[in-house]
């Protein structure tokens, strides 16, 4: 197996890669494999995508006087048929 060696990590990187070691129950070295294994092999993004609705939903609110905008507190209602 190959090998890396990483130089010149910030020392908040780190300390939070120790602290998720510690909390995970493995080195340092383990928690970095299993952290580039699941950034770069993984078959689907982690992040659920987003859909439209949602996107839109998300939007900010811009304000009562723009020509767009909504409740910030309501959830948007859209009618698609």
């Amino acid at each position: 197996m190959a090998q890396l060696i990483v130089r010149n990590i910030e020392e908040t990187v780190v300390r939070k890669l120790r602290q998720k070691a510690a909390r995970d129950g493995v080195s340092m070295e383990e928690e970095h494999r299993r952290i580039l294994r699941r950034t770069l092999l993984a078959k689907s993004p982690s992040r659920k995508q987003m859909s439209f609705l949602d996107f839109l939903c998300a939007a900010p609110d811009f304000g009562e006087n723009a020509a767009a905008y909504r409740k910030a507190d309501k959830r948007c209602k859209v009618d698609l048929a």
